[in-house]
């Protein structure tokens, strides 16, 4: 009942709805305080509500933007509790009091304070924005100054409203007990900390202490680029949430033959970038974007299929290539938009095959093979469990933009799935890792999600309490807190190592002080993998587990795992490079023979139906290779959806981008040659008048 009601309201958490709950409550009792009078409630509802708006501030809650669209925003509810005030001192016969007069003068310069301090502020904030965001771009040759205080900027509306509490409280004090000067008192002090407030934001409107202008950043970024002279751009947009399709071709970009840069457009995404050594520019403003000095890039890399690849894609002296952001069954892995780029490029010859039979316009001719470079980290399989009992990994994609039931497994089929993986006859540990955009759309997918996690956490405590486990648990507890330990150490290094900028500092400051740093970077690399190693002994081999966020990533995942349940995505296709079991839910019931037919990444898959009865066969070709009939054609669907093991990927990948360079480079040489040989117009003029006849050249002369 209590989820339900979080996800009604769209709170975060137990804590959420209850300060929700208390802020409904708290504003009746400041105005029936007000009425009565009753002081001492006005003065605790009032306590209540200061309280709670603050947490739910401090929290972003969904619902603090809910109530400003109603008309209730924050300036409103701090307005509303000072006009209940002023009644309730008007109830407590203090109308006619210069105190009384006093709050009414106050409340009202208070307010004429926040205009100037909201401009102020907001003024800061804009003359600090750049029109670019940059990472292992050297700047130097721009003055950056320093950020200011980020307690001067960070909520300075909330914090300005919040400055009426000496006055309030003082005002209360006075009405409680007579002694109107603390009221004084307090309104003194409110005044005072509001025009400080007001005069610390001015010196900050100084030149220096701005950032420098647009026109005047975006030369330096495009001197940069000249001096630079990338070769290989991979550009994106997208929502926050998918980050992620960066990420997975950082280490490619690392490898590539040439200089690479990676060209975004959205802010928000630029802080959930892993640490890398690729510059990386973000131009959020379409103008500023197709201004971008890229003459010498001859590649550009498309991850996802987004409006704003337009921007990029008129650019004719550089060849654009679809990368994708993984290889899978999907329809999203045919769009039709793929025919604007020069090549698409496929993990396999099964994408191949894939473009022929949709029919969308993709040439064979301009699809390339390039195979997968990200799936090097991923283990083969020995042909045998990891551990005493097997593990599964359970990770169900997301729901789609359309209501497909086939897309997901989670809302038919996924709690099937995880109980009949819980109750197996023979025991097996469970992973669970959902997709980051699951909820998204369909809410009952969210809701299921939900009810997965609780299942796979009751079990965990459920097995824990048995007397086996317990056993391992006791035996293991020095090693896992020892692990626990070590991952709190490499989780603050880490943390140091990948946000080594001032506590403070704002956009435009971290701009100028990202520069690449190999040997921070080579660490950051180390500890990672420490702390993938030391996640995973933090708790039992036996242990069911959820796993969200960013790490460990999926494919630590996939190599902590002897087999693995999935949908149809480019997950199957990557954990194919494992040779591990799988098993895909047809969720859409079309029938096992029909599903892989459709599907290729299915083809050497247990098949499950919703019911999930099937995933027997799972189990067993995991916990013996007897049993394993799927072994041979894993191999061959391995071969033809990833391509050969040599060449190596990265080699095919390289390989592809020297040969569309040249191509670029042969299309932006002839273009040259070719206006170079167009006459000029006065040239052009006189070839017309020679061909006219004597008459028709003296009437155009007159």
């Amino acid at each position: 009942m209590i989820s339900t009601a979080i996800r009604l309201a769209r709170v975060g958490s137990r804590s959420e709805l209850a300060a929700a709950l208390l802020m409904a409550l708290g504003y009746p009792c400041v105005l029936a305080g007000a009425l009565l009078p009753n002081i001492w409630l006005f003065a605790g509802a009032s306590a209540v509500t200061y309280a709670t708006d603050w947490y739910l501030h401090h929290k972003r809650s969904y619902l603090v933007d809910r109530l400003a669209k109603v008309r209730a925003g924050l300036p409103i509810r701090f307005l509303v509790r000072q006009l209940l005030l002023i009644l309730l001192l008007a109830r407590e016969n203090l109308a006619e009091q210069p105190v009384f007069y006093a709050a009414v003068a106050c409340f009202l310069l208070f307010y004429a304070l926040q205009a100037p301090q909201g401009a102020l502020a907001t003024l800061i904030r804009l003359r600090r924005t750049m029109p670019v965001v940059t990472r292992n771009v050297d700047l130097h040759a721009l003055r950056i100054a320093d950020a200011p205080p980020k307690a001067l900027l960070h909520r300075s509306g909330e914090k300005m409203l919040h400055l009426d509490i000496p006055a309030v409280a003082g005002l209360l004090w006075a009405a409680a007990t007579g002694r109107t000067v603390v009221g004084f008192v307090g309104i003194g002090i409110t005044l005072g900390l509001g025009l400080l407030y007001v005069l610390l934001l001015v010196p900050y409107l100084r030149r220096r202490r701005l950032v420098p202008s647009a026109p005047a950043v975006l030369k330096a970024v495009n001197n940069w680029l000249r001096e630079y002279q990338p070769t290989v751009v991979m550009y994106f947009s997208g929502a926050d949430a998918s980050a992620y399709q960066v990420n997975m071709w950082l280490d490619t970009l690392q490898h590539v033959d040439g200089r690479p840069l990676i060209v975004m457009r959205e802010r928000t995404l630029v802080p959930k970038l892993s640490a890398t050594d690729v510059p990386i520019i973000c131009v959020p403003g379409g103008t500023h974007m197709m201004n971008l000095d890229l003459s010498s890039a001859r590649v550009c890399l498309y991850p996802a299929n987004v409006g704003k690849n337009i921007h990029m894609l008129r650019v004719p002296t550089m060849k654009h290539v679809f990368i994708g952001h993984g290889d899978s069954d999907k329809l999203a892995s045919v769009n039709p938009f793929s025919k604007v780029y020069d090549e698409v490029w496929t993990a396999g010859r099964a994408g191949r095959d894939r473009y022929a039979l949709a029919d969308v316009g993709v040439r064979d001719d301009d699809i390339v093979e390039v195979g997968r470079p990200q799936l090097a980290p991923i283990e083969s399989w020995t042909g045998a469990p990891k551990n005493p009992i097997p593990t599964i990994l359970y990770a169900p994609t997301w729901e789609g933009w359309d209501a497909n039931p086939g897309n997901t497994s989670l809302l038919l089929a996924g709690e099937n799935i995880v109980r009949t993986l819980l109750a197996a006859k023979n025991p097996v540990r469970v992973i669970y890792k959902p997709h980051p955009f699951t909820g998204l759309v369909n809410k009952k997918a969210k809701a299921a999600d939900e009810r997965i996690q609780k299942l796979i956490a009751e079990a965990a405590a459920a097995r824990a309490a048995e007397p086996r486990w317990a056993e391992q648990s006791a035996a293991a507890a020095a090693e896992q807190t020892a692990a626990k330990a070590e991952l709190v150490r490499l989780e603050a290094r880490l943390a140091e190592l990948e946000n080594p900028f001032r506590k403070g500092g704002d956009e435009s400051e971290e701009s100028r002080v990202a520069l690449a740093d190999p040997e921070r970077l080579a660490e950051t690399r180390r500890l990672r993998a420490e702390w993938n190693e030391a996640y995973w002994r933090s708790f039992g081999w036996w242990e069911h587990k959820v796993v969200t966020g960013a790490k460990p990533h999926l494919y630590d995942c996939f190599n902590e795992s002897d087999g693995m349940v999935s949908d149809i995505s480019s997950v199957v296709s990557d954990f194919i490079a494992s040779g591990k079991p799988y098993a895909v839910t047809d969720s859409a019931e079309v029938g096992a023979e029909e599903f892989k037919r459709q599907n290729t990444a299915v083809r050497a898959a247990v098949i499950l139906t919703n019911s999930a009865a099937e995933l027997g066969g799972l189990l067993d070709a995991v916990a013996d290779p007897a049993a394993d009939t799927l072994a041979d054609a894993r191999r061959d669907l391995r071969r033809y959806l990833l391509g050969p093991d040599s060449p190596s990927s990265i080699d095919r990948f390289n390989a592809a981008l020297r040969t569309l360079a040249a191509k670029a480079e042969a299309r932006n040489t002839g273009f040259a040659q070719r206006l170079a040989e167009q006459p000029t117009a006065p040239e052009i003029d006189r070839e017309a008048e020679d061909s006219l006849e004597p008459e028709e050249r003296t009437a155009a002369t007159r």
